[in-house]
């Protein structure tokens, strides 16, 4: 069973290889110019297809572990394996070509999904390399220092946003999903996403509750619902006042929003993305998240094999 799904995963890597990840946007993500790296015995689809294969079956994260995994138990089909500083060096060097992987997953994990939901969920979670205690020094031009309120904690990391259509008792199918440094405000990160979609009805949480954003959002015909938040300064009797209406309203908008932090629970559950403490550049981490939810979606598209 294992060998057909490795198989399959190989060829389709070689398929989306030649006709997507080697260009997007008239540039070659994969290019190589000297001679004797232009076609190298260990093929860049062999690489994708062993980091592929051990985390999305056999939930192997951690560089070292997927490269032992395949020394150790696929060796026969990976005669030309290099050794683990190379393969972590390539493996790193391909780093920009995850993020298409991404894109082009999270496109047919919305195959099935054949009429567009009129409401779309809007979370994000913290991917984390340090704890705010220490100073981060890791992907120092993406990351930077935060707050996570869930938490209630400072870290050094970036935050991964997530925005993707309803469907009631199924996690939702994505829509975006983007990268913003641990320091931005949710609200700020997506602003611009969210201003192009003023004919929606978009539900967020507190983070997204500006008077001015809303306003837009009606005048275009869409609806910006958010958990009630009272205002600075307003007065404990205005506020006991609204209390029981405002409580209803923030739970209803609460548990229809539930799908889309259950996806990010979801996501840290298999893939366990959150911890990058083991990363120790820009492009490992780069693998580290894209790779991972690249995993994660060849699991739950079933778009190449079933588990």
């Amino acid at each position: 069973m294992r060998t057909l799904q490795l198989i399959q995963l190989y060829f389709y890597v070689c398929e989306i290889y030649e006709k997507e990840l080697q260009r997007f946007a008239a540039r070659w993500h994969c290019m190589r110019f000297t001679k004797n790296q232009a076609k190298p015995a260990f093929t860049d689809q062999e690489l994708l297809t062993t980091y592929l294969f051990s985390a999305a079956l056999e939930r192997r994260f951690r560089i070292k572990d997927i490269y032992e995994y395949i020394y150790h138990h696929w060796l026969d089909w990976f005669l030309n394996l290099p050794s683990y500083s190379a393969y972590n060096v390539r493996l790193n060097r391909l780093a920009p070509v995850f993020p298409v992987l991404v894109e082009i997953l999270t496109s047919h994990y919305g195959v099935s999904f054949n009429e567009q939901s009129i409401i779309s969920l809007t979370d994000s979670m913290p991917i984390i390399t340090c704890s705010g205690k220490r100073k981060g020094k890791v992907a120092a031009e993406l990351c930077d220092k935060g707050y996570n309120s869930t938490k209630g904690m400072y870290f050094f990391g970036m935050k991964l946003h997530g925005i993707g259509f309803h469907r009631p008792g199924a996690l939702p199918v994505l829509e975006y999903l983007q990268l913003s440094a641990a320091s931005q405000h949710d609200l700020a990160a997506q602003r611009q996403i969210l201003e192009q979609m003023q004919d929606s009805v978009v539900l967020g949480d507190k983070a997204f509750c500006e008077e001015a954003l809303k306003t837009k959002f009606c005048q275009s015909n869409g609806e910006l619902l958010t958990p009630v938040k009272y205002k600075k300064g307003q007065s404990e009797n205005d506020k006991k006042r609204h209390k029981a209406a405002d409580d209803l309203f923030s739970k209803a908008v609460s548990s229809v929003r539930q799908p889309i932090e259950s996806f990010f629970n979801w996501l840290i559950e298999h893939t366990d993305i959150q911890r990058a403490a083991k990363v120790r550049s820009t492009q490992g981490f780069i693998v580290h998240v894209f790779g991972r939810i690249a995993a994660a979606f060849i699991l739950k598209s079933e778009l190449v094999f079933s588990p």
